[in-house]
């Protein structure tokens, strides 16, 4: 550039963040190669504290990597594990939009795109930008107390859980739907569940599977003492709130990783979410096949083929 020459030559700089399980060797085996693949196309990782360590303990330059609060915002978040890792991820990238790229090295990984297998895919889909963000919904939970007050708040990918904190004693809650009383159980807990939620705890709580497009959040009661305790799909709009009755105190989770200690007098109160998860897919697989394959259904049933 010549002397006085006012043009700006702008350089973009690309980045990925990178989260890891901490305790296995297949992670960071696969991490490893993914990172070696990114230096050579030029793109920064990004990582936590822990994940820096670990990869410069396997072999990963330090000027490779740098800092997740660093000032160059990744595109794109890689999670190697399973689907506890990606909501671990999720914690980080929801609030900043960041979509989130699963590599599967778990059981079911229903919210993993890719099996580490993959990895070569991996890299090259990276560096094009071979991929696709899907939204998915949230719930937000807001615990107030018995005066009004807000004393937490937290987001939820898969669900908002309110249960009992002692094996030996039940909670007793009122639910009310949009301000309007539901019903009053003696019950383990309560799911406020999204779509994406409904093949995880909610799943096991026999709700219903909900495809994931669909607009609505799930109301599940866990082994609630009731004559009316039925899994329901509430509206996208609906507002429920969960009041701790003078029984027994209990405690609220979201997505089994944040969690409050409840007391009688107590109210949860959840809504679809302010920010919604980012998935990146690499396919465009129905909804209907990441069923089947991830749970192993036998798609012939009891009777067998024709």
């Amino acid at each position: 550039m010549s002397v006085g020459d006012d043009r700006v030559c702008l350089v973009s700089i690309r980045a990925v963040a990178v989260t890891l399980h901490p305790s296995r060797p297949e992670a960071l085996r696969a991490a490893l190669s993914f990172c070696a693949g990114m230096a050579e196309a030029g793109i920064t990782v990004l990582a936590d504290r822990a994940g820096r360590q670990s990869l410069q303990l396997a072999g990963v330059p330090p000027e490779n990597l740098a800092s997740l609060s660093s000032q160059t915002p990744p595109e794109l978040a890689v999670v190697f594990g399973g689907d506890g890792n990606i909501l671990r991820a999720a914690e980080w990238a929801v609030p900043r939009q960041v979509p989130v790229l699963g590599v599967n090295l778990g059981h079911v990984g229903f919210l993993a795109e890719l099996e580490s297998a993959d990895i070569i895919e991996l890299i090259e889909r990276v560096i094009e930008k071979d991929y696709k963000v899907e939204r998915r919904q949230t719930v937000d939970a807001t615990v107030f107390d018995a005066e009004g007050a807000q004393v937490w708040h937290s987001f939820a990918v898969n669900e908002c859980s309110i249960e009992k904190n002692a094996r030996e004693r039940m909670i007793e809650v009122l639910v009310r739907i949009d301000s309007r009383p539901l019903s009053r159980w003696a019950t383990d807990g309560v799911l406020v569940a999204t779509p994406t939620g409904s093949t995880a705890y909610a799943f096991s709580a026999h709700g219903p599977v909900v495809w994931p497009g669909v607009k609505a959040q799930l109301l599940v009661p866990l082994s609630a003492h009731a004559l009316f305790a039925r899994p329901m799909v509430l509206g996208r709009d609906t507002v429920v709130d969960v009041e701790i009755l003078p029984a027994a105190a209990g405690v609220v989770w979201c997505d089994g990783r944040r969690t409050f200690d409840l007391v009688p007098g107590m109210r949860v109160h959840t809504k679809v979410g302010a920010h919604e998860l980012l998935l990146a897919r690499t396919s465009e697989q129905p909804f209907v096949t990441r069923l089947v394959r991830k749970f192993g259904l036998p798609v012939d049933g009891w009777r067998g083929g024709a």
